[in-house]
C-alpha cells in the first residue's frame, strides 16, 4: 500500500474513534513501525504487507484510546525522552512549562539543590539533570510500578531517586533545597467521567485523583515544600485549569509564602502556581 493511503486510512479510523490528533498519531505510529521519524515518512513510497499489518494493529489499539506513548514505548519531553507504559503516568506537553520554570529557577543559581516530588516517570528530574548540569537533583515516587519506570529512565543521569511518600521524603534535606517542583495528582474524584479515556483507563489512579476537590496532595505540598526549602527558595506545582485561584489560595493561607503567582499555559488556561518561601 502507498504510504499516503495507509496514513489516510489510519487517520480516518482514529478520527472516528474521537482521538484528538488523528493525523499526528497515525504518522507517529507508522514511523514507529517503519523504524523512522515522522518527518521522514514522505521519503517512504510503499508500506509492505508485514509492516501494514503491524500498523493496523497499533492503530486499532490507539482507536481503543490506548495512549500513543504506550504503543511506541517512548514519550518526548523538552530535550529528553523517557520510556513509558502501563503503571506510570504518561508525561503531557503542558507539563513542559512547569519543567521550564524549574530549569530557569535552578539555572539562576550556582550549585542548586532541586527536588522533584511525585516524579512519576522521572521526566522532570531528567530534564533538570540534562539542562542544569550544575544542579544536584533529587526525586521521589511512592508507587512501586512508577518508581521502577523512573529508575530505568533516570539511570546514569546522576539523579538521586528514592521510593517513598512525598509528604515525608528527604528529611536529610530539610531547609537545604533551592527549588521544589511537583506535578501531583489533582483531579477531583467527582470528575471521573470527564477524564479522557487515555488517562482514566491507563494512567495510575494514584497519579490522577486527589480527594473530593482534587487539592489534597497540593495542601500537603504547601507544607512539605516549606519544610524542604531554604528561606527564599521557590516551589512550582502544576494544577487543573479550574484551580487557578484555589491553589494560590492554599499557599497564601499558610502565611509561609510570598510572591504567590499563577501561570497560564499556551492556550491561556491556568496551569501552574509558583511561590517563594518567606525569609
Amino acid at each position: 500500500m502507498r504510504t499516503r493511503d495507509a496514513l489516510a486510512a489510519g487517520s480516518a479510523r482514529l478520527g472516528r474513534a474521537g482521538v484528538a490528533s488523528p493525523d499526528h498519531d497515525a504518522a507517529e505510529i507508522l514511523a514507529h513501525v517503519l523504524g523512522t521519524e515522522r518527518s521522514r515518512l514522505a521519503l517512504v513510497d510503499e508500506v509492505g504487507a508485514a509492516e501494514l499489518a503491524a500498523y493496523d494493529a497499533l492503530v486499532a489499539r490507539r482507536a481503543a484510546r490506548e495512549p500513543l506513548q504506550h504503543l511506541t514505548g517512548t514519550a518526548w519531553f523538552r530535550h529528553v525522552s523517557v520510556e513509558v507504559g502501563p503503571g506510570v503516568f504518561t508525561p503531557r506537553p503542558e507539563t513542559e512549562l512547569l519543567a521550564g520554570w524549574a530549569v530557569e529557577a535552578a539555572s539562576s543559581l550556582d550549585a542548586p539543590v532541586v527536588v522533584d516530588l511525585c516524579t512519576g516517570s522521572g521526566v522532570i528530574a531528567k530534564s533538570l539533570a540534562d539542562e542544569v548540569p550544575t544542579a544536584t537533583v533529587h526525586a521521589v515516587e511512592a508507587d512501586p510500578p512508577a518508581h521502577a519506570w523512573a529508575a530505568r529512565n533516570l539511570a546514569g543521569t546522576g539523579v538521586d531517586l528514592r521510593q517513598g511518600d512525598f509528604a515525608t521524603a528527604f528529611d536529610d534535606l530539610l531547609d537545604r533545597v533551592d527549588v521544589v517542583v511537583c506535578n501531583p495528582p489533582y483531579v477531583p474524584l467527582e470528575a471521573w467521567e470527564s477524564v479522557a479515556p487515555e488517562a482514566r483507563d491507563h494512567d495510575p489512579h494514584l497519579a490522577l485523583f486527589s480527594g473530593a476537590d482534587g487539592l489534597d496532595a497540593i495542601r500537603v505540598l504547601a507544607v512539605r515544600a516549606a519544610d524542604l526549602l531554604r528561606p527564599g527558595g521557590v516551589v512550582g506545582v502544576e494544577h487543573a485549569d479550574v484551580q487557578g485561584e484555589s491553589v494560590p489560595a492554599i499557599f497564601s493561607a499558610t502565611g509561609r509564602w510570598t510572591e504567590v503567582r499563577d501561570h497560564a499555559d499556551l492556550t491561556g488556561r491556568a496551569r501552574y502556581t509558583t511561590a517563594r518561601l518567606a525569609r
